[in-house]
């Protein structure tokens, strides 16, 4: 068994999206080799209603899945199939754009104001790019929960993890979706096929995700810090993305740490994006673009 090297460490960036929303990326539009078959990370969490109430109106899809999973709010969505439903906290809905879709999606606070979820971008290989659009509607009384002896507790959203198997089926990536806590000073070893990339997403508590000889050096991409420096404790919106090997490592701190553990088959195919149409070929896009235009970019069902 070889445990994951950290092969670097990345801060969400604050950004603006939808109408308006902030938000922050993890990871998106940029080198998607290190991510594949993974586009796109963001966290959308916020306690001001003014910062996500305008949401993200109308906007089409195409050559993608995105999933979206609510942890504190609701999110209203709807789509030109005639397709429309809510979300409210740990729900999931994982929409395959596939040929084109044109949705919304509306967030709305909790009682106290708070909206929290992440929206990740999983991209579809050549032979799907153009497959019927499919959703997949997930409540939070689906997904399995286990809880180990130490008291980890794992909720898989798809995959197969310790015995369970996710809701989500049928995704061109075959992708592993855990949202994971680690109790406070616990360490804790989880499998990771070795061919897969795969990051970790951190949003509450802090911990060491490291080689079981301790640390080592990591190129970070922290606002204010040195690449090359060695970084103990990893915390809020950080994104840990590891090498080769076949298990990660994490020793939890004294609050604990939650995490998303994400992983997934590379395509190892050539991505054309512009905006929320990912394609292979600067041609494919043109054509996407171009049917927005003339009306024609909706296929039918």
């Amino acid at each position: 068994m070889s445990i994951r090297p950290v092969k670097r460490i990345v801060q969400a960036q604050p950004t603006i999206e939808g109408a308006g929303v902030r938000l922050r990326r993890a990871f998106g539009f940029g080198d998607t080799d290190d991510f594949d078959p993974f586009l796109l990370l963001d966290d959308f969490r916020n306690e001001n209603p003014a910062d996500y109430l305008a949401g993200f109106p109308w906007h089409p899809h195409r050559g993608i899945e995105t999933i979206t999973y609510v942890l504190a709010g609701e999110v209203n969505h709807g789509d030109s199939l005639g397709n429309k439903g809510k979300m409210g906290p740990g729900d999931v809905q994982w929409m395959t754009a596939g040929r084109g879709i044109l949705h919304q999606e509306m967030p709305r606070g909790d009682a106290n104001g708070r909206m929290h979820g992440f929206q990740l971008w999983a991209n579809l290989p050549s032979t799907l790019k153009m497959t019927a659009p499919r959703y997949q509607d997930i409540s939070a009384k689906e997904i399995p929960e286990i809880t180990d002896d130490d008291g980890t507790i794992v909720r898989v959203i798809s995959g197969d993890f310790w015995g369970k198997t996710g809701p989500a089926d049928g995704v061109a990536a075959d992708p592993r979706y855990l949202d994971i806590w680690v109790p406070p000073g616990k360490r804790k070893t989880l499998p990771v096929e070795t061919t897969r990339h795969a990051f970790a997403y951190v949003f509450e508590g802090a911990g060491r995700f490291r080689e079981a000889s301790g640390p080592q050096p990591v190129r970070t991409d922290h606002v204010g810090s040195a690449r090359g420096e060695t970084l103990d404790f990893t915390g809020n919106r950080s994104l840990v993305l590891s090498d080769r090997g076949d298990e990660v490592t994490v020793q939890a701190g004294d609050a604990g740490i939650r995490f998303l553990l994400v992983s997934g088959q590379p395509l190892e195919e050539p991505v054309a994006w512009q905006g929320p149409i990912v394609m292979n070929t600067r041609e494919e896009l043109r054509q996407a673009y171009a049917e927005l235009q003339d009306g024609t970019f909706i296929k039918g069902r």
